[in-house]
């Protein structure tokens, strides 16, 4: 065998578990994007759960009706608390800040952020007649978590994902990341849990979440129960920035 074959018949193997070991302890820093308190006027609400303590934002308080909205991976939700205001006029909002972001202590997991808003779910059910859900993104899933495990009137999703687990695989593929992964948020899985309304909002020029992924989720959903919208033009991260946007969340809330 020539040097130069037994050569790379070692280092290709040593790149390949190298990197594969700065993937696994980088993980949650390629998922979590935790953002800065911002200062605000808005009403507030603790969730004291497992030792940390969770901030979110509250809109148009005391309401029968209300939502959560659960964020993107590098989103300040506070930034919607104007729009929202406006848009939700007859629900009371919760803008939901994950451990890490915004005032919330502690570090942001799958199975942390899960526990927290089942939490806050169960501090705010007794105040309302009805609770619906929203999640972008990374919150997509969380959405979908809590409305596979609560009574949940409605849910919307902007930029959804069949799972965090399809996503990296797509980018990783030599790598088994149904092992390494260790916050997946198997949404597809959920799917069957979820009786209720479901609004889908995809952006035309989405490349972070590849239509595939969304495409996958809203398949497993009977067809009668979900309601699928592209915003045209709209890139993943700018898809809250169009009116329509609004426009779509509005009529699927205020006709309930």
């Amino acid at each position: 065998m020539k040097p130069g074959i037994k050569k790379r018949m070692v280092i290709y193997p040593l790149i390949y578990i190298l990197v594969g070991v700065f993937l696994f302890f980088r993980q949650r820093k390629m998922i979590y994007f935790p953002t800065a308190p911002e200062p605000h006027r808005y009403a507030e609400e603790i969730i004291e759960n497992e030792g940390e303590s969770i901030k979110v934002i509250v809109l148009n308080s005391g309401k029968e009706r209300a939502i959560i909205y659960f964020g993107g991976t590098a989103e300040a939700v506070i930034y919607n608390a104007y729009e929202f205001q406006q848009d939700f006029t007859n629900h009371t909002v919760y803008l939901f800040n994950y451990r890490g972001y915004g005032d919330s202590t502690g570090n942001p997991t799958e199975k942390g952020i899960f526990s927290d808003a089942l939490a806050l779910y169960d501090q705010i059910k007794e105040r309302h007649a009805s609770i619906s859900a929203i999640g972008r993104s990374l919150g997509s899933g969380v959405a979908i978590y809590l409305a596979s495990q609560r009574t949940i009137n409605r849910v919307a999703l902007a930029t959804p994902y069949d799972s965090i687990l399809s996503v990296a695989q797509h980018r990783f593929m030599i790598y088994p990341l149904r092992i390494l992964l260790l916050d997946q948020y198997n949404s597809i899985s959920r799917v069957k849990d979820i009786k209720v309304p479901v609004l889908i909002l995809m952006a035309e020029n989405d490349r972070i979440i590849k239509k595939r992924h969304t495409t996958r989720l809203i398949k497993a959903f009977p067809s009668d129960q979900v309601t699928a919208k592209t915003i045209e033009d709209a890139e993943h991260n700018t898809i809250s920035d169009y009116p329509e946007f609004h426009e779509q969340l509005k009529t699927f809330f205020n006709t309930e």
